[in-house]
């Protein structure tokens, strides 16, 4: 049994179960259990699992390249996204070594992917959370922007929900999966409903293009799927959603007019609070139970686990 599925009915899938992982190493770390439920059957850039170092004292969300990937590319993508700014961001803290097999860690937090949190609430999420979501992703992007970076990676797998709001993982995993000219449509890991169409068939990946994924990605946390029919979205989501879907990057809106029209009219009382996600209301119950099971199941699973026992030290003669 898995971490997740122990902690909320739904497995994480595509990895160990907590047994089997604490035989499996990577580098300093060993794999308590995947983080991802392989039966959303949404396409994860990265393999993603719950990990403790070798000593006990740090748990981290450990990412490795796809089998076939290139794990250059991979780290490249890690190492750049040390410097990551925004409320959202998910730096890296940690990476593979050079001649090391691939590997990037970044703190853990109780995380449950937005696919997975979908699986959990039983559908799509309700407008307010929609809502909410895309002020917090959407702001972090705009800081990102700022920077002169592109996210290159925004996509459902790669939104993480915790406690105190979103997480965006798997930076650059556009540009990870396939060099500029390439086309990328069909590569393992990419989700080709919020796959911008100038990046599908290899364009380099641009800003604008970051606005496109967000409004897949928001389509999916409204409807269950990135490329739904128009009455499928609430009526208030539906035309800000297809002009971030719109296949001319000119014609899509810019961050801050999505942000405006994402938190809605202030004095109505129904804005956005990108900065308290769970504030009551805000997700779901069962998703935030989930998240408080899931952080009770990973103490276990490392208590469980336990530590190799030291060696005595060596005599002096």
């Amino acid at each position: 049994m898995s971490v997740t599925e122990g902690a909320t009915g739904v497995a994480a899938g595509g990895g160990p179960d907590a047994a089997t992982a604490s035989r499996r190493r990577v580098s300093p770390y060993t794999l308590i259990t995947a983080l991802d439920d392989a039966r959303t059957k949404v396409p994860v850039p990265e393999r993603r699992y719950i990990a403790r170092s070798a000593d006990g004292q740090h748990t981290v969300l450990l990412s490795l390249p796809h089998p076939g990937g290139d794990p250059h590319r991979f780290l490249t993508e890690a190492e750049g996204s040390r410097y990551l700014l925004g409320p959202c961001a998910s730096p890296v803290t940690a990476l593979a070594a050079p001649g090391e097999p691939a590997w990037c860690a970044r703190p853990y937090l109780p995380a449950l992917p937005l696919p997975t949190a979908l699986a959990v609430h039983g559908g799509p999420l309700p407008e307010r959370t929609v809502r909410a979501l895309g002020v917090a992703l959407a702001e972090t992007l705009a800081v990102l922007h700022g920077q002169g970076l592109t996210f290159a990676g925004v996509s459902p797998a790669a939104v993480l929900l915790t406690a105190d709001g979103p997480r965006l993982s798997c930076f650059g995993a556009v540009r990870a999966a396939a060099p500029d000219g390439t086309p990328r449509s069909g590569l393992p890991g990419l989700e080709a409903g919020s796959l911008p169409p100038e990046q599908a068939s290899g364009g380099r990946p641009r800003p604008l293009g970051d606005v496109y994924a967000l409004g897949a990605t928001l389509a999916y946390a409204a409807t269950g799927h990135t490329t739904p029919e128009r009455d499928e979205l609430p009526a208030a989501l539906r035309t800000v959603v297809a002009r971030c879907l719109t296949r001319d990057p000119g014609a899509r809106p810019q961050l801050a007019e999505l942000i405006d029209t994402l938190a809605g009219d202030a004095a109505a009382g129904s804005a956005a609070d990108s900065a308290g996600l769970l504030v009551p209301g805000r997700l779901p119950g069962r998703v935030i139970a989930a998240l408080a099971h899931q952080s009770a199941a990973v103490l276990t699973a490392e208590t469980s686990v336990g530590t190799a026992p030291a060696r005595p030290p060596r005599s002096r003669n």
